[in-house]
Parts: structure tokens; sequence; C-alpha cells
């Protein structure tokens, strides 16, 4: 089995080629903010980042033949979690989505290389899964649900992961996942689903490096009638422009750090608050889960830092053992699902 996985990120696209299960190729290829600006949406994007992907493979000398292209999904409609089929109303719907994000490119992407391969593509576990139970759903204004956009592919890759070591099935268990990265999203999985987590890209939960996360209403509906800011601009503020890049002008957590151990007092502090709020999303979802909890799993980029999750193990240990798996491990994930899809092991669903 050949499979060709495509990642796109904000700032870079990875690709993997994995042949019978071991990988051939991995590359990120990087894109600088100058290459980036003559494209006015996310979505016109889509042939600059297919070439560049199609020249990788070139130059490692991998004929452009596969059994399958999977790709991260992209922000459409909400999803229960699985293996879906690109289409042509996958993409139509990827284009007329209110959201913008790179991770859009990725199916659009896949179906451009498959044509003519007679070779299928897929997406898995979109950001947009949401299998919300009908609690988590409700909020306070009768016109308002609450919306599920999470890093489920790699929140759920972990999850897996974590249940293998322990000799023990995903279904069977009940974890706290945080993954903490650019955006920082918590998720309570109760026996295989993920029946509560917060909107990690439209304000909600922990503020993140670049994301507000959840924000006093009435100073925000101050702000938008204040005439000071435009639609867009307010938008920018809370994801983009928000959380530790409010407050220190950076999104680099590297940077951050260098601060607050020169003796930056204000970086200690917005560090030290982030820590706090994320502990306390991973409590929250303690109580969705009623106290009944095999695991608290942390991954993403952040957990690479050993001060944040010390920090956060000092808050969250009594509720669970806690478990690190630094980074993410979406190509991997992305690559097992569209084998096994192959193999006949997971259904294909209809977008």
């Amino acid at each position: 089995m050949k499979i060709l996985v495509i990642n796109p990120g904000s700032t870079s696209t990875k690709m993997a080629v994995v042949e019978n299960g071991e990988p051939k190729l991995i590359k990120v290829i990087r894109h600088a903010a100058e290459e980036l600006a003559p494209f006015a949406k996310i979505t016109d994007q889509f042939d600059f980042r297919r070439k560049m992907i199609l020249n990788e493979l070139e130059n490692a000398g991998i004929p452009v033949e596969f059994d399958a292209i999977v790709a991260r999904g992209s922000l459409t409609k909400p999803l229960p979690g699985g293996v879906y089929a690109v289409d042509e109303n996958m993409i139509q719907a990827t284009y007329a989505s209110e959201h913008q994000h790179a991770c859009d490119l990725g199916c659009v992407i896949a179906r451009e290389i498959a044509k003519g391969l007679n070779c299928p593509c897929y997406i898995a576990d979109p950001v947009v899964t949401d299998e919300l139970n009908d609690y988590a759903r409700i909020c306070g204004l009768s016109m308002f649900k609450r919306e599920s956009i999470w890093h489920a592919l790699n929140q759920r890759a972990i999850a897996r992961r974590f249940a293998k070591e322990n000799g023990k099935r995903y279904e069977d268990l009940n974890l706290i996942v945080a993954h903490l990265g650019g955006g920082i999203s918590v998720a309570a999985h109760d026996h295989g689903r993920a029946v509560d987590v917060n909107n990690a890209l439209d304000g909600e939960g922990p503020f993140s490096p670049e994301r507000a996360g959840s924000l006093p209403a009435k100073e925000l509906v101050n702000l938008c009638f204040s005439g000071q800011y435009t639609k867009d601009e307010i938008l920018k503020m809370i994801s983009g422009k928000g959380g530790v890049f409010s407050h220190l002008g950076t999104t680099d957590m590297i940077e951050a750090e260098k601060m607050m151990n020169n003796g930056d007092e204000k970086a200690k502090l917005v560090i030290n608050a982030m820590i706090y709020h994320i502990a306390k999303a991973i409590a929250e979802k303690g109580a969705v889960l009623c106290g009944k909890i095999d695991a608290i799993l942390i991954t993403g980029g952040i957990a690479y830092w050993k001060y944040m999750v010390d920090e956060l193990k000092k808050r969250v240990d009594w509720m669970a053992p806690v478990h690190v798996y630094p980074g993410e491990d979406e190509m991997s994930a992305l690559a097992a699902n569209a084998e096994a899809v192959l193999r006949g092991e997971i259904e294909v669903k209809k977008y």
C-alpha cells in the first residue's frame, strides 16, 4: 500500500509518502510570509501548494502513483469522527465555508492530485468532528449552540496510542486530552466519543499563544460597538492576535520563556495565567466525566516545554495519572486511517 499524506498548516505544508506502513518520504515545506502574502484568501493558495508537493515528489524520485491519498480535513459542517471520501460536495462546502484555515486546502489538493490516478482520496477526523453530548451544546442564549472545533485528529491518535500502550481499547476508557499548540483544545473522551470540547478556533476555553479563549462578554460587546475596530480586526484579535501575543507581542513560546527566565515579571504572570486556565479547563472536563478518569493526556508542541508540563501536573495530577506525548502525531494518524480503509477495517463515510 502506497499512500500520500497531505497536512497543510498556516505556515507550512507537511507531506509524507508511506508504503506498507513505512515512511519513504517525510517533508515539511515551509512557507515564508512574503510567499503567502499575494494570496487574498487561503483557498487561493491551492495551486501554489499543490505544485510544491509535486516538486518534492519529483525531487525524491517518487512516481505520482498511489493506492490512496489522505489529507487533513477542512472547516466545513460538523461531522461525526471517522474517515470520509472526498467528493464534490465536500469541495464546494470547503470553498463556501465561513471559516478560513490552511487545513481547508487538504481535501482540495488531494482530489486534484488523485484525478487520473484511479485512486481514492480521504479526510480523517477533521477539526469539525462533532460528538458533543446534548448538555454540551446548550449555552445561555437560546439562539446559540456551542460548536466543536478542535484538534480531533491528534487527540484521537494520542488517545488510541495510550490505550494500545496499556493493553486496552480507546473505546473502553475515560480520558481527558489537552492539545497545547497555537490553539488549545481540551476534550473529555467518554468511551471513544469526545462528548465535550472547547471551540479552540473561535474564542472559547483557555487562551493560547495566539487565541484569546473565553472573554468577558460585556467588555467584548462594548469593544465591538466602540467604532474603533472593524469586524475583521476584532475577529483577528480573537484568533491570531489574541492570547500571549496580545500581552507579550509574540506567539513564540520559546521567546516567551526566555523573557520569563530573564526576569520579565509580566511574561511570568501571563505564562502562569495560561497554565492556570488550561488546568481549569482540564478540571472542568473531569466534572463532565463525573470524576471517572483513567488518565489525563497532554500533547501538542508546547508539551515539549518542561516548565509548562510540570506546572500543569501540580494542578491536575490529583484527578488522574498524567501522561505526556509532546508534538503531534497527525501524519502517522492520517496514514493509519487510510491503511485501515484499504484493509477493509474501517468503513468510509459519505460527506
